[in-house]
């Protein structure tokens, strides 16, 4: 999948895996500045096109590289305005046989959509998309499409037209905001409402979220799903504007060819969500490719517990330790003892429990004894689609908890603080117990389990077990839960 922007190339190649996610194999990006060419003389210069061939060249080399059969290339804005765009195609197909496809700005919005909402837990809302030459806005309701804009507010077009002293001045910045507020409110983009989200993509609002989470020492690496909140963010861009172009380069997780337009950027998507009256943008990390790659298989917006359950397949079938018998067994185990131990556990609680009872043996292709903190920090680096950041800590602290004398939410601050500790300890503690009678019942063997919950201790019998012996887990749960556990073998 290639995506030539007005500021930007990729490449992406995808394999869809046994669990129906599509898997990224290898990927690039090439800085093209497309756009500056079009609004200035709206023509390609003679360097532009060289440099936009011998970066699809590179790209078809990664793609055939990484065992790609089919290669679709699409195209945005810059090359939608560009009056030697079509003999650029015919060149790019003739000498490279890329078919090169130019997608209107309706098709940009709905594939931007359909890439940008698929991975992240939200609703209803409104998702921008912001490139180099234009931005795109899709109102969403049940996370379907209800409408979209397209408006001529990209980074570097933004940054290009109206930022020229270095850095910008006062005046610039003001007419900047003017001009984008204005086209906003004549396009009739409306406010959000209760209970919807501002969701941002694009390599701009990307590199702000990253910005911002090297600022915090944020616990996940991941900027999917990452949420930027408006006072941070203009913080952010108050820090761009003074900046020096040659200086901004140092700021932590600022790209280094984002350098020239990050601020216009910056500037734009500030005065949207001041527009709109968001206090946060939620981050997307996918976009157009990833919704035309998923329109290609077929595949629609499914909900967030769907894209979830998904995405812990997926990551489950990647690790040879991870046994799909063991973990069947292991997550009925949990579910009843949940439901004697701890009925009225949340709901996000429960989830984040009966996933990590499927996804505890994928630390065991790492090291067996100490399987649940490798399966923990797999989970929060890896790219778990349908989490929101706070998901994903619960997760990997109920995975990590499970071996420890007890739980400490420390490491995943801000997302989980003091209030979350019990109820992650007593998660933890049913992991544990689920997996320690799991691993002592013969393979293939389905596990009953009934419970008997009184005043002063539980008692779990479970005919398949082959035997059991008291433990410091013994003690851990009569401290965590206030009763004594006992355990009974093979009863009947």
């Amino acid at each position: 999948m290639i995506d030539i922007g007005s500021n930007s190339g990729r490449v992406v190649v995808y394999r869809r895996d046994a669990a129906g996610r599509l898997r990224l194999l290898a990927g690039s990006r090439a800085a093209l500045r497309l756009v500056r060419d079009v609004d200035r003389d709206r023509r390609l210069k003679d360097e532009t096109i060289e440099r936009a061939m011998t970066t699809l060249a590179d790209f078809r080399a990664i793609a055939l590289g990484a065992g790609a059969t089919r290669i679709v290339a699409v195209a945005t804005a810059a090359m939608r305005d560009a009056g030697n765009g079509p003999a650029l195609i015919e060149r790019i197909h003739s000498e490279l046989g890329i078919q090169l496809e130019v997608i209107d700005a309706e098709a940009e919005a709905r594939y931007g959509f359909l890439g940008g909402i698929h991975g992240l837990p939200v609703d209803h809302g409104q998702l921008f998309d912001m490139g180099g030459g234009s931005l795109q806005i899709s109102r969403f309701r049940g996370r379907s499409l209800v409408r979209s804009w397209s408006l001529p507010l990209g980074s570097l077009r933004l940054s290009s037209t109206f930022l020229t002293k270095d850095p910008p001045g006062s005046g610039e910045i003001d007419r900047l905001r003017r001009h984008v507020a204005k086209l906003l409110r004549e396009a009739g983009v409306p406010q959000l409402r209760a209970g919807e989200c501002l969701v941002g993509t694009g390599g701009t609002v990307r590199n702000l979220a990253k910005i911002d989470a090297r600022a915090r020492g944020y616990p996940v690496g991941r900027v999917h799903g990452y949420s930027l909140e408006r006072g941070h963010l203009r913080r952010i861009v108050a820090q761009l504007a003074r900046t020096r172009a040659r200086k901004r380069e140092e700021i932590p997780g600022l790209s280094g060819d984002r350098s020239d337009s990050i601020v216009g950027g910056a500037l734009g998507i500030e005065t949207l969500a001041e527009a709109v009256g968001a206090q946060a943008i939620l981050i997307s990390g996918q976009g157009v490719r990833e919704g035309l790659a998923a329109s290609l298989f077929g595949d629609g917006v499914s909900s967030a517990r769907e894209v979830r359950a998904a995405s812990v397949a997926s990551l489950a079938l990647r690790f040879d330790g991870w046994r799909a018998a063991a973990a069947d067994r292991r997550e009925h185990v949990t579910r009843a003892l949940l439901s004697a131990l701890d009925p009225g556990a949340s709901a996000e609680i429960e989830e984040a429990l009966l996933h990590a009872a499927r996804l505890l043996d994928i630390g065991r292709s790492i090291d067996f004894f100490d399987r649940h903190r490798h399966a923990a920090e797999i989970v929060r680096g890896a790219a778990m689609d349908g989490f929101s950041h706070r998901e994903i800590a619960l997760l990997a602290a109920v995975l990590r908890g499970s071996r420890q004398r007890t739980v400490d939410v420390e490491p995943y601050a801000p997302l989980l603080g003091k209030q979350d500790r019990a109820p992650i300890e007593r998660a933890a503690v049913v992991l544990a117990l689920a997996d320690d009678i799991e691993e002592r019942c013969p393979p293939g063997v389905p596990i009953g389990v009934r419970c008997s919950l009184g005043k002063r201790a539980l008692g779990v019998s479970v005919p398949a077990l082959l035997a059991w012996r008291p433990r410091a887990l013994d003690r851990r749960f009569e401290k965590v839960f206030g009763r004594r556990l006992d355990v009974v073998a093979g009863a009947g």
